[in-house]
């Protein structure tokens, strides 16, 4: 598959290289980034280095996608189609600490789901989200972008530490993307505004 490069009114997403190395070691070092995605713990160096040639790989064999999110020209997340299957991917996704709640991510993710359906793009009739159960942040990012809530996996996540259940949402091409009710998080939470 040919690396996309996708633009957003604030942000290009593009494949990481090595010049990204230290801000995503430095990024890796927060401990929700540690406890909520699949990175090492403790994440060292040396993982942001075999990170880099890991995702030219994938992008080369067409099993993955993996941008960069860049704000500003620094790096403020990664993002991606993950675990392709022919016309099915898991969008998955970090922030460094210093890039949250800007709503860069969903900014970012509304372009690699539009690519993820698009015809010239991936042409997926399926992208699901899953987060570990309690990833509230997350959840709530999915639910912004259109995802259903589908229900909790019983120790489906396997993680550096532990395996952790999971909460599954999925989007497809013609859902209306306008946020819905997620039982997970809208209990004792305010209803989502209308537009």
């Amino acid at each position: 598959m040919d690396v996309v490069v996708l633009r957003t009114e604030r942000c290009e997403l593009s494949p990481p290289t090595d010049a990204d190395v230290d801000a995503i070691f430095e990024a890796c070092q927060d401990p929700a980034i540690q406890r909520y995605t699949t990175v090492p713990s403790p994440y060292l160096r040396e993982h942001a280095e075999q990170f880099i040639p890991r995702v030219q790989r994938h992008w080369a064999e067409g099993r993955e996608a993996t941008w960069g999110i860049r704000h500003d020209g620094r790096l403020a997340g990664m993002i991606g189609l993950y675990r392709r299957e022919p016309d099915a991917a898991e969008l998955g996704f970090w922030m460094s600490p210093w890039a949250r709640r800007q709503h860069l991510l969903t900014e970012a993710a509304t372009a690699v789901v539009d690519f993820g359906f698009e015809s010239a793009g991936m042409s997926l009739v399926r992208i699901e989200w899953r987060a570990v159960v309690g990833n509230t942040g997350s959840a709530r990012t999915a639910r912004a972008l259109g995802f259903r809530y589908e229900g909790t996996l019983r120790q489906a996540l396997a993680g550096p530490l532990q395996r952790d259940d999971a909460w599954i949402a999925g989007l497809l091409p013609g859902d209306d993307r306008t946020p819905v009710a997620w039982p997970v998080l809208d209990r004792g939470l305010p209803p989502i505004p209308t537009p």
